[in-house]
C-alpha cells in the first residue's frame, strides 16, 4: 500500500514527544533555540488513515451511498518510564450514520504500528471498536486504546552524540554557526532512535484509495 507507507514515512519530523521522561536531551548551549527530545515514542495518526467511509451498496462512491463516516479523535498518549518504555494510547471514534432507524451495531477495526527511523515498521497490531447507535440516533461514539513496548536503549541517542549535541557554542566561537544536527552522523543517530506509535483505521486498499483522491 505505497500510500499507506508514504503517510507513515511523512511523520519521520515528529521527534518531539510530549511524555518527557529520562533519557531526554535539552539542547541549549547558548545559541538557536532550545528543544526537549525524549524516548518515548510519538503519537500520532497518519494521513489517510484517521477516518473511514462505508457505502451502500459497498461498491458505490455515490455521495447517495455514503452508509457510516467514522473518524478517529482526541488522541492522548501517556509513557511510563524502565527498561523497556511502554506507551498507552487512548482515542475516541465518533461516527455518523445516513440511517437512523433502528438500534444498530457497527465494529470497524484499527491498528497500532510501531515505527522505527520514520519508516521501518517494528510491530504492528489490529484490533476493533465498535459502535453502538441507538434508535432514532444519527452519531454514536465509542474509546479504544493502543499501546507499545520500546527498548528504552534503542530509543536513547548514545552519550557521544548526546555531547555532540549539547555542547555549549558561544558567539564567535569556531563551531558557533555549525548547526549539529546537521551533521549526516547526528541525523543518522536521530533516525535510529526516533519511534513513533501510529494509530489509524485498518482500511481495505479501496478505502484507503478514497480517502486519497477524494
Amino acid at each position: 500500500m505505497t500510500i499507506a507507507r508514504t503517510a507513515i514515512a511523512g511523520l519521520s519530523l515528529l521527534a518531539l514527544a510530549a511524555c518527557a521522561r529520562s533519557g531526554e536531551i535539552s539542547a541549549d548551549g547558548g545559541v538557536g533555540v532550545t528543544a526537549v527530545r525524549s524516548a518515548c515514542p510519538t503519537a500520532a495518526v497518519p494521513a489517510y488513515l484517521g477516518d473511514v467511509t462505508l457505502f451502500n451498496p459497498p461498491a458505490s462512491r455515490d455521495a447517495a451511498a455514503i452508509d457510516v463516516v467514522a473518524d478517529i479523535t482526541n488522541l492522548r498518549s501517556t509513557c511510563t518510564d524502565g527498561t523497556q518504555l511502554y506507551t498507552e494510547a487512548t482515542f475516541e471514534v465518533h461516527a455518523r450514520r445516513s440511517d437512523a432507524s433502528g438500534a444498530r451495531q457497527v465494529v470497524l477495526p484499527y491498528f497500532s504500528t510501531v515505527v522505527r527511523g520514520g519508516g521501518s515498521v517494528v510491530a504492528k497490531r489490529v484490533g476493533q471498536v465498535t459502535l453502538n447507535f441507538a434508535p432514532g440516533e444519527y452519531r454514536a461514539s465509542a474509546t479504544a486504546k493502543a499501546g507499545s513496548y520500546i527498548d528504552k536503549a534503542a530509543a536513547t541517542l548514545p552519550d557521544d552524540v548526546q555531547k555532540r549535541i549539547t555542547a555549549k557554542r558561544r558567539p564567535g566561537d569556531e563551531d558557533a554557526a555549525m548547526d549539529p544536527l546537521a551533521d549526516p552522523a547526528v541525523k543518522a543517530a536521530m533516525a535510529r532512535t526516533s519511534f513513533e506509535l501510529l494509530v489509524g483505521f485498518n482500511l481495505t486498499q479501496e478505502q484507503l484509495k478514497y480517502n486519497a483522491t477524494r
